[in-house]
């Protein structure tokens, strides 16, 4: 399983990291409810490899019979190694191209916040969750378990629907 993993996560890593890169020079151009739509898409896409990572453990190394639990293995393993390769690429892209990217979120999260209609207080308390949130971000490794929970729903729920569908079980001989 080692080898199918392995491959899989790595190619579905290089795809998701890609697409992420390409993905943030369009982000401004495109506006945040665009931009998260094409992110979630290219998680999607790139997750599709759990599927085909699972199919070729499958029938490459266990004829063609797989449990649910041993699919789930291998796909969350997939996904965890694409997440992995998630975060690093983010975190390069972050520190060392685009250190004020997350101040325009912040600031556009306020915003949203203020604009709202909420009573003052309400305002002042998500005011003050969302500077801390943006002082906890700073934390590099806040900053990677962020980033890390951003791509991993997706990948459990593409993990759970793929060894919901390639579980394949032992044909019993029909006894006569």
């Amino acid at each position: 399983m080692k080898k199918t993993v392995l491959t899989f996560g790595l190619i579905s890593g290089l795809m998701i990291s890609i697409l992420m890169g390409g993905s943030l020079l369009l982000a401004n151009k495109i506006g945040s409810g665009h931009s998260m739509v094409l992110g979630y898409t290219m998680m999607v896409a790139s997750f599709l490899l759990v599927y085909f990572g699972i199919r070729s453990y499958r029938d490459n190394n266990l004829a063609g019979q797989i449990s649910f639990g041993r699919a789930f293995s291998c796909g969350i393993l997939i996904a965890l190694i694409t997440c992995i390769c998630y975060v690093g690429m983010w975190e390069i892209l972050y520190f060392n191209f685009m250190p004020h990217f997350m101040d325009s979120y912040w600031a556009a999260q306020i915003q949203r916040v203020q604009s709202s209609g909420l009573d003052p207080a309400t305002i002042a308390r998500q005011v003050a969750a969302i500077q801390h949130s943006a002082q906890l971000y700073q934390n590099p490794f806040v900053n990677m378990a962020y980033t890390f929970i951003e791509p991993l729903p997706v990948g459990l729920v593409m993990t759970l629907i793929s060894a919901a569908i390639l579980r394949r079980k032992a044909l019993v001989p029909a006894q006569v």
